[in-house]
């Protein structure tokens, strides 16, 4: 299978599962408490580890004791770690997450005390290894030095990006993607209250990149080189018990599929029924049981 490298962020969440989400000033008690390696880029790399790609992780961590949660875990699903710069300063970010029993939505409380991730660091990697690589689009300044070598490198490597929030600058980066991967909020948060007008402006700057946007229950849409714009309904399980890295799994599905050669269509489809599967079970282990 294909060779991946994701560029992001790791964390330590602390996740609280409570029976029904608390007023403000109210005091519950969780039902049970979960120590989870989490971070978007690492998510979407177990997954593609799951489903037999050769994964690596490029990031941050401090030299403390909560690293090592996040290395077992990494560890564990065979995601090689060579390219992670440590840090003999700061905290590895933390989330505190509150997840309700009742609907698997979750609240998140972020903390951060660490350096991102710097180009001088990517520079140790050999692209000509990698069949593709996926960034979070955070760290817009670092990541732009990262994206831009690539392209001038190797400019046959596919390369994904996730938009997940609305940051100062992020739109510099979309030329250099093959595949931007939009959340709801972040075309909320620019006047699309549809995810296919946010797609269809996306294609009318002649970017010439795929691109698709996640709507919760709605579904998911994609766009294609020619404009031609596909829709695939949510693939709800019968119980909804956890969201959590439900985003993350399906940017994991959409590159999977694409590696595959699968069309677009269909990437969309399958990767909505794989994020679908995952809202179904705790975690990102019990996904392909």
């Amino acid at each position: 299978m294909a060779k991946i490298l994701a560029v992001g962020n790791a964390t330590l969440d602390i996740i609280n599962v409570v029976d029904d989400y608390p007023h403000e000033d109210q005091e519950v008690r969780a039902s049970s408490q979960q120590f989870r390696r989490g971070g978007n880029a690492c998510n979407t790399l177990a997954i593609l580890s799951q489903l037999g790609h050769q994964c690596s992780w490029a990031g941050t961590l401090a030299d403390e004791p909560d690293a090592a949660v996040i290395r077992a875990d990494l560890n564990k699903h065979h995601i090689n770690c060579s390219a992670v710069h440590t840090s003999p300063h700061g905290k590895v970010p933390t989330s505190y997450v509150t997840l309700n029993r009742l609907n698997g939505s979750r609240t998140i409380v972020h903390y951060r005390e660490l350096a991102e991730y710097h180009f001088n660091d990517f520079l140790r990697i050999d692209p000509g290894q990698l069949e593709w690589v996926h960034f979070e689009g955070r760290n817009i300044g670092e990541v732009t030095k990262m994206m831009s070598h690539l392209r001038q490198e190797q400019p046959d490597l596919m390369v994904s990006l996730e938009v997940e929030k609305p940051r100062e600058g992020i739109e510099s980066l979309f030329p250099l993607a093959d595949l931007l991967l939009f959340s709801k909020g972040y075309a909320l948060h620019h006047g699309h209250h549809h995810a296919k007008s946010l797609l269809q402006h996306i294609a009318a700057q002649k970017l010439e990149v795929t691109a698709s946007c996640t709507w919760g229950e709605r579904g998911a849409w994609a766009i294609d080189y020619a404009g031609r714009v596909f829709h695939t309904p949510a693939f709800s399980p019968p119980l909804v018990v956890d969201t959590l890295g439900a985003g993350d799994t399906f940017n994991a599905g959409m590159i999977d599929q694409l590696l595959r050669g699968h069309e677009l269509e269909l990437a969309l489809i399958e990767a909505a029924r794989l994020a679908g599967k995952k809202c179904g079970v705790y975690g990102l282990e019990n996904i392909f049981l």
